[in-house]
């Protein structure tokens, strides 16, 4: 019994014995040979953790939008067809993973394409280890890729990437911005619009985890993990294309009149604070990135805005209760001496020193109303230290918001430099020298007085949307009050004042009337301070507007420094054209006859203008959209030679006018090539944001030049060069 139960017991130590080393050679066969024992499969591929693959998707930064839901800024996925060619590519069994059928992948890429059947097969016949198809198979719409990847054609991958992309071109650059990629291929925010709201715009790359063997082959039955990107969300902006555009224009008019060192200007709504437009001369294109000066003028350069500012010395004494317009005050120099808080005290003597009118001119004794209207430095002195005195005065500037951040959507800001220490200093404050301002303290200010007397902080930043539902609003704007300086009885007695600055005849504003509509408001002329003086040589001109007169909407201000001009005031075609565009885009204009406008204004705007709602044509057939459109007498374009729409231009339910041009987009990799000449910026912009093809801007104005002759069939993936003067 002894020896049997030995026996047993050394058996089952045999066969422990020989199980383990099996196990172990097993094992020593899969840690040095990579070969499985048992079923002989090679296991290099699962058994280095080097081979555990990690690809990332990138994310879609969000879009950013004006206020009729127009691109300002996209990213573009595009796509490069990659054509492996090598028949002993490794392969899993049963695939084919090389171009085995040239014939017939020439046929189906060349048709999907639009290109030449032998040029794409000799591409395909090439003895390389892979291709390209040319410019062809570049830069692809997903739509385009997703068409070639359902054919399911061996041997045919693709490459992709992403591109910040800015259709609108120098549209309010300073404001928005740009973002770049950086090392790692993400595209980051680095300046304005782009760089403050970064972290709504970014989103969320994917990623792709799995094992794959030395070839880069995905193992059969390994596991796999999937994370999709979640893209950034979408900026909506107060912008209005329309306007900004007008803004821009006008700026290039100005520049041809004046030989401009530099223009600035904005378009706010009065009640709101809702920036409708924002830019300045000299700017840059965000696709290119010819960046002179990184500034935002509207609110970094801090300036002496000049006769502007007397408005606000008007309003200290009217919201006094010292202030009787009809009274007669002395309009001869103000020499001045001080008392002993350094406060200037008029005398007939020279004393201190003396102040005068522009071009030294005395009108002898005159209304104070007229002191404004006139814009008499004179006089406005008078006003500050006979009916107020400068400490009141200072803190109705305080008050106003001067010298304060004002706070608008992040942007960086100067706050102005307040010089306000001897009687010359404070004397000078009163008509608009000596201490700094910038122009978003000018639109908070001037919102008060075209008002009822509350100032608003201007804004441009509408909403942050969800891209995946438009119901999740992240942010969303309202209207903020920041102080009321004036009463609303106040607001409505200067407002008189400055209607006689555009409509009286001797109104320093009388010469940018405007056939569509009344305004009101002041005009600026400053000297330039340099070395310690003003001997400069330069101005800066400006005018601050409300309009219409009756009821204001909106403020208009407008600025240029240049070499002195003493007629630029009579000569501002360009803050007109701004006054006169505006006016017919927010529908305060008349019906006027054609001889009575300027050449400035687009002739599509000469006649009966009817500003309609854009149908939403997206999917529906030509027929469809040209019974649609027939009776709003548009310019319509199709692009492309099919009949059902994938994209449009305007967009559905935006605005659009008699005599515009409306791109209906019918195919996404060709369409035939108008005739661009004469055409705006904007024109071609909106050519280049329906289309998404690739352009190349130069110049500015309309347009005198293209390579691509009108009447080509234009592929994807070719670059468009248009020339503007």
């Amino acid at each position: 019994m002894k020896n049997r139960t030995q026996r047993v017991v050394r058996m089952i130590s045999i066969i422990t014995l020989v199980v383990m080393l099996v196990l172990a050679s097993n094992v020593f066969l899969v840690s040095i040979n990579k070969l499985h024992l048992r079923s002989g499969t090679d296991l290099s591929a699962y058994a280095d953790s080097a081979n555990t693959v990690r690809t990332v998707t990138k994310a879609l930064r969000g879009n950013i939008y004006d206020r009729n839901n127009t691109i300002i800024a996209q990213d573009n996925r595009t796509y490069n067809i990659v054509c492996i060619l090598y028949k002993d590519r490794p392969s899993i069994k049963g695939t084919i993973t090389y171009v085995q059928d040239k014939e017939g992948t020439a046929a189906a890429l060349s048709k999907i394409l639009r290109m030449d059947y032998e040029q794409c097969l000799a591409y395909l016949n090439q003895d390389v280890y892979q291709t390209e198809l040319g410019m062809a198979g570049r830069n692809l719409s997903q739509a385009t890729m997703e068409e070639i990847r359902a054919l399911n054609l061996p041997g045919i991958e693709f490459t992709d990437s992403i591109q910040r992309a800015y259709p609108l071109g120098t549209f309010a650059s300073n404001l928005f911005g740009f973002a770049q990629s950086d090392e790692t291929g993400s595209t980051i925010g680095r300046m304005g619009t782009e760089l403050y709201l970064d972290d709504y715009l970014r989103g969320e790359d994917g990623y792709r985890i799995y094992q794959a063997d030395k070839d880069g082959h995905i193992l059969p039955g390994m596991k796999e993990e999937t994370i999709s990107p979640i893209n950034g969300y979408d900026v909506y902006t107060t912008i209005d294309q329309e306007i900004q555009d007008a803004l821009e224009e006008s700026f290039e008019i100005t520049n041809r009149r004046f030989n401009a060192n530099r223009v600035w200007g904005a378009v706010m709504e009065i009640k709101t604070g809702e920036i409708l437009a924002w830019g300045q001369s000299p700017s840059f294109d965000p696709n290119t990135l010819n960046i002179e000066d990184y500034n935002n003028y509207g609110a970094q350069l801090p300036y002496e805005p000049g006769s502007t500012l007397k408005t606000f010395t008007y309003a200290a004494a009217i919201n006094e209760g010292v202030y009787d317009g009809s009274a007669l005050s002395d309009s001869g120099p103000f020499c001045f001496t001080s008392d002993d808080n350094n406060n200037p005290i008029r005398t007939q003597e020279k004393g201190w020193g003396c102040i005068y009118n522009a071009g030294r001119h005395n009108y002898g004794m005159i209304e104070y109303d007229y002191g404004l209207i006139m814009s008499l430095n004179t006089v406005t002195a008078e006003v500050q230290n006979t009916l107020i005195n400068p400490d009141i005065h200072l803190q109705y500037m305080r008050d106003f918001g001067f010298f304060e951040p004002v706070r608008t959507d992040g942007l960086p800001e100067e706050t102005g430099f307040l010089n306000y220490r001897w009687p010359a200093d404070k004397l000078a404050l009163s008509y608009g020298q000596g201490s700094t301002v910038t122009m978003l303290q000018m639109l908070q200010a001037y919102s008060a007085v075209f008002g009822d007397g509350k100032m608003v902080r201007p804004y441009y930043i509408e909403s942050i949307k969800d891209p995946y539902d438009a119901n999740h609003v992240l942010y969303q704007a309202e209207t903020k009050v920041t102080g009321e300086p004036i009463t609303e009885e106040t607001a409505a007695s200067l407002r008189e004042i400055l209607y006689g600055v555009f409509n009286d005849e001797r109104g320093t504003a009388r010469f940018y009337q405007i056939p569509e509509c009344e305004m009101l408001g002041k005009t600026g002329t400053a000297e330039v301070a340099a070395g310690g003086g003003y001997a400069s040589g330069h101005t800066i001109v400006s005018v601050m507007a409300a309009l219409p007169a009756d009821n204001p909407v909106v403020e208009v201000y407008y600025c240029f420094e240049a070499v002195y001009d003493p007629g630029a005031q009579q000569h501002n075609e360009g803050a007109i054209n701004l006054m006169r565009k505006t006016a017919i885009r927010l529908g305060i204009a008349g019906q006027l006859p054609v001889e009575e406008l300027q050449d400035e204004i687009d002739p599509n705007q000469l006649t009966e203008i009817i500003t309609s709602d854009m149908p939403v044509l997206t999917n529906h057939s030509m027929d469809y959209a040209n019974e649609k459109l027939k009776d709003l007498n548009v310019n319509i374009y199709q692009l492309g030679a099919g009949n059902t729409i994938i994209n449009q231009y305007p967009s559905g339910n935006a605005p659009v006018s008699t005599g515009q041009k409306v791109f209906l987009t019918t195919e996404t990799n060709s369409f035939t090539m108008p005739d661009l000449t004469g055409w705006t910026r904007k024109e071609v912009t909106a050519l280049w944001s329906v289309t998404q093809f690739g352009f190349k801007l130069t110049g500015d104005g309309r347009v005198i030049e293209q390579n691509i002759p009108p009447g080509t069939v234009v592929t994807k993936g070719t670059e468009i060069e248009v020339v503007f003067e």
